[in-house]
């Protein structure tokens, strides 16, 4: 018999035949359906049942619908959340959330419950993702800045926001940024680089730009050491950097609570900001709050807010969940309410 690719006659019998062939295979064994497959013509499609075997992830999750991003260093996947009822075409602010270490974007949707925030308040949340080949723990390389990699990353979730603004109904006029630990403080740089894409940013449990240059370093300054013969600053020529909410813990066990003060204090002097009065705030059971102001004559640059008893995580939290303490004052709600100062004072100039 003919076993030529286009002989149509061999097409019509294996397809009239599959059935019995199949039949025939499962009591005469492997091999002799070995010799029953080597009939098929050539030119014929792998069966169905061998396509959909493979499962494909799901588009959409409770953190929002996931996407990726294409960026001259390679991809960057994301998760967008919408808020609930959000129209099509309306237009709404976007708050970008960078994940900590031992993370990922659903985990600090999950964590942060930011996306509730969002439902109230309506605007986007967008979550960028660490490749776990760039960082084996899902850190983002902030501190990488010798080599060039923390400014690559950085680079490539700034391609990823302006990949979702044309996308998506974004008011480019109010995106914001916020980041956990290691998230903090590649948010602190992103924001460093392109501060004209961004008109505030929130720093959760991190460290400033310019502290740290290498791993060795990095654990320096989470530690609360630095290198006093290389001071960091933030000296500035181009636009003026976006008002920075500061929120640190005052016991946690992985970056040292002098942080905090020293990311404000660095902030501040680029913009000549000066410190106001310090206050506490307590609202209910949860943990109090130090609070200090830096402003300019007019502009509010940073606010710092040191929280008594919390440690490495984020404040408010969801119950249950790593790197969360639902003890803590509400980081979500705060971080929004900051962010939506800054998107109101800049609409009014």
């Amino acid at each position: 018999m003919a076993r030529r690719a286009g002989n149509p006659f061999l097409s019509r019998t294996f397809q009239r035949s599959l059935t019995a062939l199949t039949r025939s295979a499962l009591r005469t064994g492997a091999k002799s359906m070995t010799q029953l497959l080597r009939a098929k013509p050539a030119n014929r499609k792998p069966a169905a049942a061998t396509r959909v075997a493979v499962k494909r992830p799901k588009a959409d999750t409770p953190a929002g619908r996931s996407g990726v991003a294409v960026h001259k260093t390679g991809l960057r996947k994301y998760l967008l959340y919408k808020p609930q009822g959000a129209r099509r075409n309306e237009k709404l602010p976007l708050m970008v959330m960078l994940h900590g270490c031992g993370q990922d974007a659903t985990g600090l949707s999950v964590s942060s419950r930011m996306n509730r925030v969002a439902d109230r308040e309506r605007f986007l949340v967008l979550y960028p993702e660490q490749d776990r080949l760039a960082n084996a723990q899902g850190c983002w390389n902030w501190f990488d800045t010798r080599t060039g990699r923390a400014q690559a990353e950085a680079d490539s979730i700034a391609a990823v926001i302006s990949q979702v603004a044309l996308a998506q109904a974004v008011d480019v006029r109010c995106i914001a940024v916020a980041g956990l630990s290691a998230g903090a403080g590649m948010a602190a740089l992103l924001a460093q680089r392109h501060p004209e894409i961004f008109k505030a940013v929130a720093m959760h449990s991190g460290i400033a730009p310019g502290v740290a240059h290498s791993s060795a370093t990095a654990l320096s300054a989470m530690l609360g050491r630095r290198v006093k013969a290389s001071p960091p600053t933030l000296a500035r020529t181009g636009p003026p950097l976006p008002a920075l909410l500061v929120i640190q813990g005052s016991v946690d066990h992985l970056v040292a609570r002098e942080n905090g003060a020293e990311a404000a204090r660095l902030w501040a002097t680029s913009a000549g900001a000066l410190p106001g009065d310090e206050r506490i705030v307590q609202r209910g059971a949860r943990y109090a709050m130090k609070l200090t102001d830096y402003r300019t004559p007019g502009r509010l640059v940073v606010t710092l807010c040191e929280i008594m008893g919390l440690g490495h995580a984020w404040s408010g939290g969801a119950a249950g969940k790593a790197f969360s303490d639902p003890q803590g004052p509400d980081a979500s709600r705060m971080i929004w309410a900051f962010a939506a100062r800054q998107f109101t004072a800049v609409a009014a100039q």
